[in-house]
């Protein structure tokens, strides 16, 4: 058997293979191009809080068609939620240079969509996959997470705290540690970043969707209990950093995680979205990955308007009608001066 660092090694770049999902998702064409730039810094504390959705979201099954009757299940045409998306996309404005990437699942139905290919640095986000991957040691040593790993988690994912992302990211022995998490998550085009450069770790937004069927579904390789801490968490963000995919939400019915990192070489930010939300009850699992962007308000605003398009999409099938319009992005105080 491979060891993980030579799986390692094969999978240093993610390629463009699609991992699970309840429904296909084929990768419809980008807009914009990535950014340049191949030195990065490292990313900085940011902090955050919020209320969690009332509703639980479980891992889907695609109903039968026509369940409730056995008339007109055959032959009834399916959705094509991804040539959907890559239609309602043509409206949202890319700035030159910017590249995004959006994946996006209905809980209760199945029905998903994916916009967008290639591999996008996490910042921020992948304190989700380090905190699930440590929780997932935990369950197989038999014990819980100490005190003072509890607080790290806490600092990490509600304040984006950065120290205590490197604190947890020793512990969990680093990327050799998160991708082989992440293997038995089934996200197979994420790869850590090496060495203390979590940041950096390399990911695809069907994957970031992977990862958060693992945290918000009932199928997964977490324990209720952990999934239920891990979702705690992502329900008390900050005050400055409930932006993202929450303005697909109806008020506070989100948990989530953002990541923001501004590249030494160039300048530009990216800026990154991953959750859950509830829009006309019903909930959703969004990831949103960009980058190229010139400042870190433009990422945020692009990620925005590309969530509530995604969630419309599925949501009323061609019915996206106004869905990249809405409240530009907020003021993220602390959040413009670092990276988080």
């Amino acid at each position: 058997m491979d060891s993980c660092g030579a799986r390692r090694r094969r999978r240093a770049r993610p390629s463009l293979r699609r991992p699970f999902l309840p429904v296909a998702l084929a990768v419809a064409a980008v807009l914009g191009a990535t950014a340049g730039g191949t030195v990065y810094v490292k990313t900085q504390a940011h902090p955050r809080s919020g209320a969690v959705s009332s509703s639980t979201a479980t891992t889907p099954s695609v109903p039968a068609s026509g369940s409730g009757s056995g008339e007109g299940a055959v032959g009834v045409p399916q959705e094509d939620y991804d040539a959907l998306l890559a239609s309602a996309m043509e409206s949202v404005t890319v700035p030159g240079g910017a590249a995004v990437s959006v994946a996006v699942l209905a809980v209760d139905s199945g029905a998903a969509a994916a916009y967008g290919e290639g591999a996008f640095d996490t910042a921020s986000i992948v304190k989700v996959d380090i905190l699930a991957a440590l929780l997932l040691q935990a369950q197989d040593a038999g014990r819980h997470l100490t005190a003072a790993e509890k607080a790290y988690a806490a600092a990490m994912i509600e304040n984006s705290d950065n120290d205590s992302a490197s604190a947890l990211w020793r512990t969990i022995g680093k990327a050799e540690g998160l991708d082989a998490a992440n293997e038995r998550f089934g996200m197979t085009d994420t790869a850590g970043g090496e060495g203390m450069l979590w940041g950096l770790t390399q990911t695809t937004a069907t994957d970031q969707l992977t990862l958060l069927q693992q945290v918000f579904g009932d199928t997964s390789e977490l324990s209720e209990a952990s999934r239920t801490y891990l979702q705690g968490l992502m329900g008390r963000i900050a005050v400055g950093q409930r932006w993202g995919v929450s303005a697909a939400a109806e008020g506070s019915s989100w948990a989530l995680k953002n990541g923001w990192l501004p590249r030494s070489t160039t300048g530009l930010w990216d800026v990154d979205s991953i959750g859950r939300v509830t829009a006309g009850g019903r909930d959703y699992l969004v990831s949103v990955l960009s980058n190229g962007n010139a400042t870190q308000a433009a990422g945020i605003s692009l990620v925005e308007t590309v969530a509530r398009t995604a969630v419309a999409v599925v949501a009323g099938g061609g019915d996206a009608a106004g869905s990249t319009s809405g409240p530009s992005a907020p003021t993220t105080g602390s959040a413009s001066a670092v990276s988080g």
